[in-house]
């Protein structure tokens, strides 16, 4: 098998509270993994189904309401539906001791998108990485990333796209959203609890805690620094 025949897959990262003073008690980076020979078709159907519930603007977790919330549900049941496959990595900062000789937050941040990528990728198949671009620091993020896994030759892209751009990048933010949100223990908001409900109930373990590291459609992994 050359090269180009091998079976390709793209991968949309994202995070969700990551800076180190943002109040926030959880960072979250995370991925919907989708091959590269369903991307059109996904993407028609995804189209499709915002046409079905006039869903206008991006899908986002922070966005989700009881107005829209068929809508959700539609492309949560979508997603489990699929061939697509979501990964997080999830960290505790109140452990992060950030007072230890030659640490940096940056340093330990980007160790972390080492955790998400490397682990779970087959060696045998092609990637390309997507990440949701976001400041003017975005590029040096991009350049970071690229020199920390420039020995995987599995991964052939690197690229940064806006979120507006990609229903798999909004769809990542989805569910990224839903399960800081149950991190947090929120509960205010009836949409945001039902979506949440379909999650765990299509999942082979809590969202709470680390999957089974052989579980593929739906793997979180909880890094307990202490």
């Amino acid at each position: 098998m050359t090269i180009d025949e091998k079976k390709t897959f793209n991968i949309f990262c994202d995070e969700s509270t990551h800076l180190p003073h943002d109040k926030m008690p959880y960072m979250i980076i995370g991925y919907v993994q989708v091959a590269s020979n369903d991307i059109k078709r996904y993407k028609n159907e995804l189209r499709e189904l915002r046409a079905r519930h006039s869903k206008k603007g991006e899908s986002k977790w922070s966005k989700v309401s009881y107005a829209e919330l068929a809508y959700y549900e539609d492309l949560l049941h979508y997603f489990f539906d699929s061939s697509m496959c979501f990964r997080a990595v999830i960290v505790d900062k109140s452990q992060i001791d950030e007072a230890r000789p030659d640490f940096t937050y940056d340093d330990f941040y980007f160790r972390m998108y080492y955790q998400l990528l490397h682990h779970k990728m087959n060696m045998a198949y092609n990637y390309n990485v997507y990440c949701d671009i976001k400041d003017t620091k975005s590029h040096k993020k991009l350049a970071r990333l690229k020199d920390m896994l420039h020995w995987n030759a599995s991964i052939k892209n690197f690229q940064f796209i806006r979120s507006h751009e990609s229903s798999f990048m909004q769809l990542t933010d989805v569910i990224m959203g839903a399960i800081n949100y149950k991190l947090r223990d929120k509960s205010a908001v009836l949409a945001k609890n039902k979506l949440i409900e379909i999650i765990e109930a299509r999942c082979v373990s809590p969202i709470t805690r680390s999957t089974p590291k052989s579980e593929s459609k739906f793997n979180l992994f909880y890094i307990d620094l202490k």
